[in-house]
C-alpha cells in the first residue's frame, strides 16, 4: 500500500489581539514577546535595586532553600521539562514590585500589564487592580524583569509610578510639572535637569541619594504610545469585535452565572 502523506506541520502563530488599527498594534506588540520593546533610558543596576527596596546594594541575596542542584527530591518529569529561572535554582526568597499607572494616556495599563507579565517573563505571580498591577518574582529575577520594565517604552517616569504602598492618585488631576498623583511624595520632577527623580523608593523611604529615571513623555508620544480606546486617539465604537464579545460574555454571567446549562449559542 503506498504510503500516506502526512500533512505539513505549521508552526504555531498566536493571535495576540485582533484588530488593525494603531491601538491593537500596540497591544501587539506589548504582549508579543517575539517582538523588542524600545529602549528609552539607562538606569544602573544598583538605582534600580534601591527603587526596589529589598535589599542593600552589593548584600547577598537572601534564600528561603537550597539551591536546587544541592537539594535530593523525588523524580518528577516535569522538573525535566521546566527550566528554573536563575532565582529558583539559586532558591532566593519571592519578592514584588508594584507599578501605578495614570488614568491620562499611559503608556501601559494595568490589565495591559498582567498579558505582558504573563507573555514576557518566567515564573512570576500577579494581581490586577484598578490603578495599579503588583508583580512577584524570585529576587533576582525580579531584578532583570524591572530593567525591562523602567528602561523601556512601557515607563513613562511622569505617569507611571512604582508605589509598593499608598497606591491611592491614579484617576486624579496630573500636577503642574505633569506628574502623577503620589501621596507619599516618591518622585520629583527636576528643573534643572528636566528628568523626574526618585527621593524615595517604592516603599516611601528616603533613600540616600536621588535616582533619576528620565524625562517625562510629550503629550504627543503619550498618545503615540497610548494602549487604551479613547475619543482622542481611537474611539472604542469602533471595535466592534471586541464590543460583542464583551457583551456577550457580560449577558452570560448575568443571564446564566447560576444556571449555565441555559447558555446557547444565540445568546
Amino acid at each position: 500500500m503506498p504510503s500516506e502523506e502526512k500533512p505539513e506541520k505549521k508552526e504555531f502563530e498566536p493571535q495576540i489581539y485582533p484588530g488593525a488599527d494603531e491601538v491593537s498594534e500596540r497591544r501587539k506588540k506589548l504582549w508579543d514577546k517575539r517582538r523588542r520593546l524600545a529602549k528609552y533610558r539607562e538606569v544602573p543596576d544598583d538605582d534600580l535595586t534601591r527603587l526596589l527596596g529589598h535589599r542593600a546594594v552589593g548584600a547577598l541575596y537572601v534564600s528561603v532553600h537550597p539551591p536546587l542542584e544541592e537539594l535530593i527530591e523525588p523524580y518528577d518529569p516535569i522538573k525535566n521539562l521546566v527550566v528554573p529561572t536563575p532565582g529558583a535554582r539559586a532558591g532566593d526568597r519571592i519578592r514584588f514590585v508594584q507599578f501605578s499607572d495614570s488614568f491620562w494616556h499611559p503608556p501601559i495599563t494595568p490589565y495591559a500589564r498582567a498579558r505582558l507579565y504573563f507573555n514576557r517573563f518566567r515564573g512570576i505571580d500577579t494581581v490586577v487592580y484598578s490603578g495599579r498591577c503588583i508583580l512577584e518574582m524570585r529576587e533576582r529575577d525580579l531584578e532583570e524583569a524591572l530593567k525591562t520594565l523602567i528602561e523601556t517604552e512601557v515607563f513613562n517616569p511622569a505617569r507611571t509610578a512604582l508605589k509598593g504602598i499608598t497606591i491611592h492618585g491614579h484617576s486624579l488631576r496630573l500636577d503642574e510639572d505633569g506628574l502623577m498623583f503620589d501621596a507619599r511624595r516618591r518622585f520629583v520632577y527636576d528643573k534643572d535637569t528636566g528628568e523626574v527623580s526618585y527621593i524615595k523608593d517604592q516603599l516611601g523611604r528616603v533613600l540616600d541619594q536621588p535616582v533619576p529615571v528620565g524625562r517625562p513623555l510629550r503629550e504627543e508620544e503619550c498618545r503615540k504610545l497610548a494602549v487604551t480606546y479613547s475619543w482622542d486617539t481611537h474611539p472604542f465604537k469602533s471595535r466592534t469585535e471586541v464590543l460583542e464579545t464583551i457583551s456577550r460574555n457580560a449577558k452570560m454571567r448575568v443571564m446564566a452565572g447560576y444556571n449555565p446549562e441555559s447558555i446557547t449559542d444565540q445568546m
